[in-house]
């Protein structure tokens, strides 16, 4: 079973990096009156640092598919430009422009 981390039941160290999961082990060790005093800060700072991660993640995918989807576009504007060169031929040998 994974070594849940200080302050934070249930989250997994391999969830937090390992200077805060080191933190949280030294705070551990702390006489309980010391221990009580830091421990609600670390709590906090390993839940932003989740928080962080997490939107990382996010803005990181949303970054790819933007990628992605600027390249179907570029896809789609090139064939509409090949479209427009054609038409524009044949009405030219038409004569019609």
């Amino acid at each position: 079973m994974p070594k849940t981390t200080f302050g934070t039941p249930g989250k997994t160290n391999n969830e937090t990096p390992a200077e805060l999961q080191e933190m949280a082990d030294a705070i551990g060790a702390l006489p309980a009156r010391y221990r009580d005093s830091v421990a609600p800060a670390l709590t906090r700072v390993v839940e932003c640092s989740t928080r962080r991660r997490r939107i990382l993640n996010l803005v990181q995918e949303a970054l790819s598919q933007l990628r992605l989807d600027m390249k179907y576009l570029v896809f789609d504007l090139e064939a509409t430009r090949r479209e427009r060169d054609q038409y524009r031929q044949m009405l030219e040998k038409e004569g019609l422009l």
